[in-house]
């Protein structure tokens, strides 16, 4: 199948199927005489595994360590058992990150309880006042990213 069909056939954009490529995911497909990529079940069963780690929010060096272990199907998976711990616990910390965001945002919501002109705004006012220094060093702390580092070691 060529590209658009795997596209279509996977529900991923063609752009991340090369993206996965480029980045040693997915294998190189064969190509046709006129340099058309050609993929098979090969392709598109690796893609959804792919999916499926990304729909766990699992990093691109986690999924790769994951394809490892799964291209060597003799492996022992002890590894892949302390690849999911790991990421299990940056869960967790992501979910504390995000509890103690839902807590700082409701406090400043808190600022401003009726409608009223902004100059008025307890939240404007909240967010204008300078920030001390240990809210400075926090900030990355607090803010809840989308991914996280891999697992030190692993790669």
């Amino acid at each position: 199948m060529k590209i658009g069909d795997l596209s279509k056939r996977t529900q991923t954009q063609v752009e991340t199927i090369r993206y996965y490529e480029h980045e040693g995911l997915l294998p190189e497909p064969e190509r046709t005489e006129s340099n058309y990529r050609i993929y098979g079940e090969v392709h598109a069963e690796r893609l959804a595994f792919i999916r499926h780690c990304r729909s766990l929010d699992m990093t691109l060096d986690e999924i790769r360590q994951l394809l490892r272990f799964k291209d060597d199907p003799a492996a022992d998976c002890g590894d892949v058992n302390a690849l999911l711990d790991a990421h299990i616990g940056h869960v967790a910390d992501r979910i504390r990150e995000l509890r103690a965001l839902e807590k700082q945002l409701k406090s400043l919501r808190e600022r401003c309880c009726d409608a009223q002109l902004a100059a008025s705004c307890g939240i404007l006012g909240e967010l204008s006042r300078p920030t001390n220094d240990k809210d400075s060093r926090d900030s990355s702390k607090s803010h809840v990213r989308k991914s996280h580092l891999s697992v030190a070691g692993r790669d």
